[in-house]
């Protein structure tokens, strides 16, 4: 991308526009302690190796499917974890976020998608913009007070829509391997003959070394739907602080689009923070604690801010 120089040489904080800072992480994995060096002066508790987790609740909707969701209540700004495609409220980041969150006793919400996991719903019916309305009813009838967002892989593209819907109470985001606009752009990659093969059969078999098939089976239908919510054609009116965590190894969503989403933004406080050697994912220890870390700094920051 055009005016963002990353050197495997050096770390550092790396000047980019006008968005904010690009971190880029060339330490070997494991090893973070250059990441958080920025910040010694805080660091959050220990993450508690064993706690009672929260317990299963369902948020009733007369006329959408219902959510299932577990929430803890405790201080404000709360934090919402928003899961990637077909992932559930029990992935381990949203664990481990959980866990924090009782350490420093913030308020926290997970919840799963309709169609997906504990929530009602078919699965084939599903669509981005359904996925949508189920953050905005989590947001609007479970949440209190200002939240941050941290949505992984597609749910980090939810968290924008979420952020631009809701202003007054989004106050911060969190993007895990951002997948903004991710499947209409890699669709539209495909050779136009495979394409209309798509359009034909009304399925697109994606190659995924995430599922035990090796595949994920998205209806054509859904692409279509998912191309009235793209994002990256024009500004993103999103104007709270915003970090974008990517790992360079990332095989499914390239970090490039968190570049691309910070650029879009029209928040002066954007950063980018990459990692080395991480994959789409983003679960392994370090990354974790590189997550936590981001979480427990927009804390803190906001905290300072003036009301």
């Amino acid at each position: 991308m055009a005016g963002v120089g990353l050197s495997a040489a050096a770390v550092g904080w790396v000047p980019c526009r006008s968005w904010g800072r690009v971190f880029a992480s060339l330490v070997p994995h494991g090893n973070v302690g250059t990441l958080l060096a920025r910040k010694p002066q805080r660091a959050p508790p220990r993450l508690p190796a064993c706690r009672k987790m929260a317990s299963l609740s369902f948020l009733n909707r007369p006329d959408l499917p219902n959510l299932a969701y577990k929430s803890l209540k405790g201080k404000t700004p709360g934090i919402i974890f928003i899961p990637g495609y077909l992932s559930t409220m029990n992935g381990t980041k949203a664990l481990a976020i959980e866990e924090f969150c009782k350490s420093v006793g913030h308020a926290y919400i997970r919840f799963d998608y309709s169609g997906v996991g504990n929530s009602d719903g078919n699965l084939k019916d599903c669509t981005v913009g359904k996925w949508r309305k189920d953050v905005l009813s989590i947001l609007d009838d479970i949440a209190k007070g200002p939240q941050i967002l941290i949505g992984s892989s597609l749910g980090g593209w939810l968290m924008l829509h979420a952020a631009v819907a809701r202003p007054e109470k989004v106050v911060a985001l969190i993007g895990v391997a951002t997948a903004t606009d991710a499947l209409v752009t890699q669709f539209r990659q495909l050779p136009v003959e495979v394409q209309k093969e798509v359009e034909m059969k009304g399925v697109w078999s994606m190659p995924s070394k995430y599922t035990e098939e090796g595949y994920h089976h998205i209806q054509y239908s859904f692409i279509k739907e998912a191309e009235h919510h793209c994002l990256l054609h024009s500004p993103i009116p999103v104007h709270c602080p915003v970090r974008l965590l990517h790992g360079m190894m990332d095989d499914v969503i390239p970090w490039h689009t968190s570049m691309q989403v910070a650029d879009r933004l029209l928040s002066t406080d954007v950063d980018v923070i990459l990692r080395k050697h991480s994959d789409h994912e983003m679960k392994e220890k370090a990354d974790i604690q590189l997550l936590v870390y981001t979480i427990d700094d927009l804390i803190e920051k906001l905290s300072s801010m003036p009301q």
